[in-house]
């Protein structure tokens, strides 16, 4: 355990410091795109994060092939090369998108040839275990085409979901911090050493996530782009595949006693076929609602718009920062559920607290719906908006109601890239002044 703590804490000090410096060559370079129509940020700000997230990664494998115990890991398996020749291409492919955006096909290309390069290496799934069937072994057709759909849908979802400031690292770093603890539950509890690989990739896909976090806050500094997007998409999919189709259910040993006993002992032989589905379910069900909508609407199912979830809390009332605590919220109850029921499938206080939960969570997604007016003695204590007629703000005395209507009803404009103003601190320049943005045509 201490090797990997170790192994995190250099990936996530790598990409925090590299994180600036990418930044200014972002700024350099021009890859700050224009503010579209269904972004939520205001100012251009610099993508390329991938950048310092991929020479995280790189260094969380270099690290690991040099301690003591996690060594043993590079010489009996060929996974971590897999996973470093995968990620590389698929990097490689998202920083020329970044800069240039290349076409929507050409990425789904990549991201096939990614995976099977994969493949090719010996990170393929081998076989399934399947409820009420048993073990299943795959052709090497069938395990290549599972593999390789299995890497597109994962990657394609998270890179839906990074939307808001620090919302896909976030999510990652979650869904990530069970995997881990399932995959070295795996290893430590039952004495697979098989499960080690998927266990390095989840602690340091953990440090990308969270050395990256601080510059991705709102306000965000620094974008991932679909260079890191694609990146942690592609190493969350690595560990599922490693454990999924890599170690053996049998190995388990928890067929014995009756048959309602080896229900339940069972379920640790399921959950590596199910967790893979649950740490990306936010992810996924944004992915599939948007094909759905833009298919229902005859577009494109490549096609942008703002109609996916973390679009939906901020018109149902909720700020940027709660938008991204609620999601977090729900990737962490359905991640930690499944985990906490593969420990104990028979503990109905595990549904129990599911449930409540969930309905906390549920109770925090109508929330903006109730606004509730504290009372006259209570006023100086809690925020304006919950002042009785604190809600809106009033305009300045001697502004013109023509120039309100105005400033209401004027749409949000592109706004041009450049290295004078970038969202954050500047730099290459001074921070702007608030008297310049009204030069610059934004809403703002």
């Amino acid at each position: 355990m201490r090797e990997y703590l170790l192994t995190l804490c250099i990936t996530a000090a790598v990409t925090y410091l590299l994180t600036g410096p990418v930044r200014k060559f972002a700024i350099v370079a021009g890859a700050m795109p224009e503010i579209r129509a269904r972004d939520v940020h205001r100012e251009p700000t610099p993508r390329l994060g991938g950048i310092a997230m991929f020479f995280g990664l790189c260094a969380g494998l270099l690290v690991a092939d040099h301690l003591t115990n996690l060594s043993a890991v590079f010489e009996k398996s060929n996974e971590p090369r897999a996973l470093l020749s995968g990620a590389a291409l698929i990097w490689l492919i998202g920083v020329l998108d970044d800069k240039f955006e290349i076409d929507a096909l050409i990425k789904l290309g990549g991201q096939m040839i990614a995976a099977g390069v994969m493949v090719m290496q010996g990170l393929t799934i081998l076989w399934l275990p399947i409820p009420s069937v048993g073990n299943v072994a795959l052709t090497q057709w069938q395990g290549t085409l599972l593999t390789v759909a299995l890497v597109v849908i994962t990657i394609n979802a998270v890179n839906f979901v990074d939307g808001l400031d620090g919302l896909a690292a976030g999510m990652v770093c979650i869904a990530s911090a069970a995997f881990f603890l399932y995959a070295y539950r795996v290893w430590v509890s039952y004495g697979i050493e098989a499960a080690a690989p998927a266990t390095l990739f989840s602690a340091i896909l953990m440090g990308m996530c969270l050395g990256f976090l601080p510059h991705n806050m709102h306000p965000a500094r620094i974008f991932m782009g679909d260079s890191g997007s694609m990146l942690i998409g592609l190493v969350l999919a690595a560990g599922a595949i490693s454990i999924t189709g890599q170690v053996d259910p049998d190995a388990l040993k928890l067929f014995a006693g009756s048959e309602k006993a080896a229900v339940h002992q069972t379920v640790p032989v399921y959950i590596p076929l199910l967790l893979p589905l649950t740490i990306i379910a936010i992810p996924a069900a944004d992915l599939v609602l948007a094909i759905v909508r833009r298919t229902w609407r005859g577009q494109s199912p490549f096609a942008a718009d703002r109609g996916h979830l973390h679009h939906r809390l901020l018109e149902i009332g909720h700020s940027h920062s709660r938008a991204v605590l609620i999601m977090y919220f729900w990737s962490a109850l359905i991640a930690f559920g499944a985990l906490a029921y593969s420990v104990n499938s028979a503990s109905m206080w595990i549904v129990l607290g599911v449930v409540f939960l969930s309905f906390i969570g549920l109770v925090l997604l109508l929330l903006p719906r109730f606004t509730p007016r504290a009372p006259r003695w209570a006023e100086a204590f809690v925020p304006p908006r919950y002042r009785r007629g604190g809600a809106v703000a009033e305009p300045a005395a001697g502004t013109p109601q023509t120039a309100i209507a105005e400033s209401e009803e004027q749409p949000r404009t592109p706004v041009a890239a450049g290295a004078g103003r970038v969202n954050g601190a500047t730099a290459l320049g001074a921070r702007s002044r608030p008297l310049d943005r009204r030069k610059a045509g934004t809403s703002r």
